[in-house]
């Protein structure tokens, strides 16, 4: 095992009803006017908006609004915000909604105090500081609920690039109340699964030697998600399963899956980066391309691993490539793209996703990527591969 530290600011409050609580942790911090970010306005069908508001109004928080954060956020709602929250004064920023707006919140509290530009924030430079941060989960997916990180599409050059604040950015605060989930798309679901999936493979799959209890961590949320996700797509309303999920997601990414490994890979995430930068499709659905593809092209560094958790979790014994195999059946099984062409995206594009600013290279750690293996791993998610 490699030398770690692990730190967790966030305060985690789990459970039913939980989100009317918010009001007293901003009054219990000394927050009076916040900044309130969500979506397109699923929290107003589902109840929370109001759960959410009528706390604040309780405890005597001030608040202003700003609506219609989309999936895969974009830049210049970032901007709005900043704008907003400076204009009105507001001393924190609380995101209600999946990770794309907790994603939005955390650019817009740490651009609020900055003097330049908050996309330098994704090009390289940390955060020095920023508004303390909130939130409430509406959908499991990102992890973005318990780090410090936020990933954001600029919208004149279609790059897809994420900030890393650590500590500065990670909320103070989250509310996860699985209950609030039970009328998700099957969709937001499936798609936020693979998402969570994802974040543990890349840890996973990062070139460290086997570990014994990380391994195994990592094992049991893949497969707590695997079954958790089975159960949804039969009762959306299974409260257990929702539960299991959404804690299995925010395990995903807190930092627990990197202990004693060292960083990342990284190389699925950014290469669908540059996929829904350019095609605007759902992140876990790039995912669902993506990852079975990298996992072919780096069975030469990866191949015990792969074979180790087809075993463990899969039930598979055999090579890598039937382990990828049942990967592929497991995503399609539950509606998910398993090739670019389901999709909509043609496989000849591949050297334009290529060559997308969202791709940093060279990228990956279990075996570096330049632009020619980009294309390779694109390739292999052709249904022509």
């Amino acid at each position: 095992m490699k030398d770690f530290i692990f730190h967790s600011p966030t305060k985690i409050i789990f459970g039913r009803g939980k989100n009317a609580e918010i009001g007293e942790e901003l009054a219990r911090d000394g927050v009076k006017k916040v900044l309130m970010i969500y979506g397109k306005g699923s929290i107003k069908r589902n109840g929370v908006y109001e759960e959410v508001t009528s706390s604040l109004n309780d405890n005597g928080i001030s608040f202003v609004e700003l609506g219609g954060i989309k999936p895969n956020p974009v830049l210049s709602m970032v901007y709005e915000g900043i704008d907003l929250a400076r204009a009105e004064g507001c001393e924190a920023v609380l995101g209600v909604g999946g990770g794309s707006v907790i994603d939005s919140a955390k650019a817009i509290a740490a651009g609020i105090p900055y003097k330049g530009d908050v996309w330098d924030f994704y090009s390289g430079k940390g955060p020095s500081e920023a508004l303390p941060i909130y939130a409430i989960l509406t959908l499991s997916a990102t992890g973005s609920e318990m780090n410090g990180n936020s990933v954001i599409t600029r919208d004149d050059s279609m790059e897809k690039k994420g900030m890393h604040g650590g500590a500065i950015t990670t909320p103070k605060v989250s509310i996860i109340d699985p209950s609030v989930q039970f009328s998700l798309p099957k969709e937001q679901t499936v798609y936020g699964a693979i998402d969570a999936i994802t974040h543990v493979a890349e840890y996973y799959f990062n070139g460290s030697k086997e570990l014994n209890f990380p391994d195994r961590l990592c094992e049991s949320l893949i497969r707590t998600i695997i079954e958790s996700t089975d159960v949804l797509l039969e009762n959306p309303t299974d409260y257990d399963a929702r539960a299991e999920l959404a804690w299995s997601a925010t395990m995903a990414l807190n930092g627990m899956t990197a202990v004693g490994r060292g960083r990342g890979d990284w190389s699925s995430h950014q290469i669908e980066h540059a996929l829904s930068a350019i095609y605007y499709i759902a992140h876990g659905a790039g995912l669902a391309i993506i990852l079975p593809a990298w996992l072919e092209y780096t069975k030469d560094v990866n191949g015990d691993k792969i074979v180790q958790i087809g075993e463990r979790v899969l039930g598979i014994k055999g090579n890598p490539e039937e382990t990828i195999e049942e990967l592929i059946n497991v995503y399609a099984a539950w509606g998910a793209p398993v090739y670019l062409e389901d999709a909509g995206i043609p496989p000849s594009d591949a050297e334009k996703i290529a060559e997308n600013g969202s791709i940093g290279y060279p990228l990956g750690s279990a075996k570096t990527l330049e632009k020619e293996d980009v294309v390779g791993v694109l390739k292999l998610a052709s249904k022509s591969k």
